[in-house]
């Protein structure tokens, strides 16, 4: 699994956890260490999942002019059934360059909230497109 942002890639992993949720593509959580930390900046905003808890959110930085703002998000303390989470981030596919898995290239979920990944064996509906909130 791969992530470039600014033509860098920013992480590369066969360590990669697929996490499924109600009409959702999967999301792909990275090992930190397999992330290039030097393009990581916290973000201050946070959202609440009541299934894996309270997200930190993280901006990619390459160069000055290149900063994709929430790209990413880690759950630093997740609720206990998500445990595996910890210590791990997912990326939006719509807030980088690009997301590989397996050397396939992902499509990004519909709408902005969500960050699924949507490759060649996963099919829709997803939740995303506009009337899809409440199911």
């Amino acid at each position: 699994m791969v992530v470039t942002y600014a033509d860098v890639r920013v992480a590369d992993t066969h360590r990669a956890l697929r996490v499924l949720e109600t009409s959702h593509p999967p999301v792909f959580y990275v090992p930190f260490d397999d992330v290039r930390a030097e393009f990581l900046v916290r973000s201050a905003s946070r959202s609440f999942c009541e299934w894996k808890g309270v997200a930190t959110y993280w901006d990619l930085v390459v160069t000055d002019r290149d900063r994709s703002v929430n790209a990413a998000w880690s759950y630093e303390d997740p609720l206990p059934a998500f445990a595996q989470i910890a210590g791990r981030m997912a990326f939006y596919p719509t807030r980088v360059g690009g997301c590989w898995v397996g050397g396939e290239p992902v499509q990004a979920q519909p709408g902005d909230f969500y960050g699924g990944w949507i490759t060649s064996e996963i099919t829709g509906p997803f939740k995303g497109t506009p009337g899809s909130q409440g199911w």
